[in-house]
C-alpha cells in the first residue's frame, strides 16, 4: 500500500488514465463523446443480480466491446455517477468504467475487464465508513464498511493487462463495482432494516432522478452535436 499524502509530500495531481499519469485530460473522457446513453437497470432486474459472464477472448479488440465502454461512459455521466458497470446497462458481462476522485484530489478514469480484486490485509487497509449510493438503487445512500486501499486487476477492451489502485473514495468505487460484476450491490451488504429504508426511500426518489437524467441526457446529445458539426467544418 502507498504511503498516505502529507504536506511535505504532496499527492501528484496529474490525471490517471487506466492507472498512469497523463499530462492533460479533458473534462468528460472522449469515450462520452462517441457513446449513446442507455437505461439503467434497476435493483430487482435478474442481470443484477448474478455473476456476469467474463468478456471472453474473442470480444477483446471488438467493435462491439469498444462501442459498450463508449456507451458506458456517456451513460455514467448522464446518471452523475462517478463508476458504471456493465450489468446496470443490461449487458451480461464482467466489466465496468470509472471517473472518480480519491481522498487526494486525484482523478482516475478508465475501464476494466473480468476485474479481480486484490485480497485485502486488514493492518494495511482497515475498513472505513462512510455514504455509498448506486445508480441502479436510485436517489438514497447508506453507510457501508469498505477497505481504505484497493487495487484491482483485468484488462482493458482491446485485451491489455491493467491494474489499477487507489485509496479513500476511489479505493470504495473500485470495490463496489467488481462487487456489481459478481451480482452484489452495496444493499446487499446492509442489515434487513437499513436495506428495507434505502429501498423505500429510493421509492420516493426514482421519479426525480429519472427526471434529472433525462435532461442530462439531452444536454449530452446536444454536446455530441456540437462536437460533430465543429468537427465538419474543420
Amino acid at each position: 500500500m502507498p504511503e498516505p499524502s502529507t504536506p511535505q509530500e504532496p499527492a501528484d495531481q496529474r490525471v490517471r488514465v487506466q492507472g498512469e499519469p497523463v499530462e492533460s485530460f479533458p473534462e468528460m473522457a472522449p469515450e462520452a463523446m462517441r457513446g449513446r446513453s442507455r437505461a439503467i437497470t434497476v435493483v430487482g432486474e435478474d442481470v443484477l443480480h448474478r455473476r456476469n459472464r467474463d468478456v471472453a477472448p474473442e470480444q477483446f479488440g471488438t467493435p462491439e466491446l469498444a462501442a459498450l465502454v463508449d456507451d458506458m461512459f456517456a451513460t455514467m455521466y448522464v446518471a452523475e455517477g462517478v463508476g458504471l458497470a456493465a450489468n446496470q446497462v443490461g449487458v451480461d458481462l464482467r466489466l465496468f468504467v470509472y471517473d472518480c476522485h480519491d481522498d487526494d484530489g486525484v482523478r482516475h478514469v478508465g475501464h476494466v475487464c473480468n476485474p479481480v480484486l486484490a485480497e485485502r490485509d486488514p493492518e494495511d487497509s482497515p475498513l472505513v465508513v462512510d455514504n455509498e449510493g448506486c445508480l441502479s438503487v436510485p436517489g438514497p445512500h447508506a453507510e457501508v464498511p469498505r477497505a481504505e486501499y484497493a487495487a484491482v486487476r483485468g484488462f482493458d477492451r482491446d485485451g491489455n493487462p491493467v491494474e489499477v489502485e487507489g485509496t479513500g473514495y476511489f479505493a470504495r468505487c473500485l470495490q463496489h463495482e467488481t462487487d456489481h460484476t459478481l451480482g452484489r450491490l452495496y444493499i446487499d451488504r446492509l442489515g434487513k432494516r437499513p436495506r428495507r429504508k434505502v429501498l423505500k426511500q429510493m421509492e420516493e426518489m426514482r421519479e426525480e432522478v429519472f427526471a434529472r437524467r433525462e435532461a442530462n441526457a439531452a444536454k449530452l446529445a446536444e454536446q455530441q452535436a456540437a462536437a460533430g458539426a465543429s468537427a465538419a467544418e474543420s
